[in-house]
């Protein structure tokens, strides 16, 4: 997957998190930190972030007579550089919600800030980096 396209995911999931804390601020929770899909509570049957994690993560095969130091090696190399992404991702996200945040602006909320992002990234800008 490429880094624009995990980029957004992060911002999906970002997104995400915050209608289910709207959810539940507003009851319409089981409980569980999850609100239902029709808002009845009932839990979804997978959250924005399990999906967008299992296609963000590369599937990985272990040969069978694989020594535990084999498998660690295969893990950290099909899992490094989408984690490393999906991390430089958050902070991305982080970084410009706290750069507004410390800026005093109140003329866009947090959901305008990930929709900016989101657009900045559709554009390119951050198409390049580690």
């Amino acid at each position: 997957m490429e880094r624009a396209e995990v980029l957004k995911r992060v911002i999906a999931i970002l997104t995400d998190a915050q209608d289910i804390r709207r959810a539940a601020e507003a009851g319409e929770s089981d409980g569980s930190g999850e609100a239902g899909e029709d808002g009845t509570g009932s839990p979804p049957t997978a959250g924005v972030a399990t999906l967008l994690l299992n296609e963000m993560l590369p599937s990985i095969r272990v040969p069978a007579d694989a020594t535990p130091q084999q498998v660690a090696a295969l893990v950290a190399e099909a899992l490094g550089p989408a984690l490393h992404t999906m991390v430089s991702g958050f902070s991305l996200a982080f970084t410009s919600l706290a750069m507004v945040h410390d800026s005093g602006r109140t003329d866009i909320s947090s959901i305008g800030v990930l929709q900016e992002l989101a657009l900045e990234i559709e554009a390119g800008t951050y198409d390049e980096g580690p």
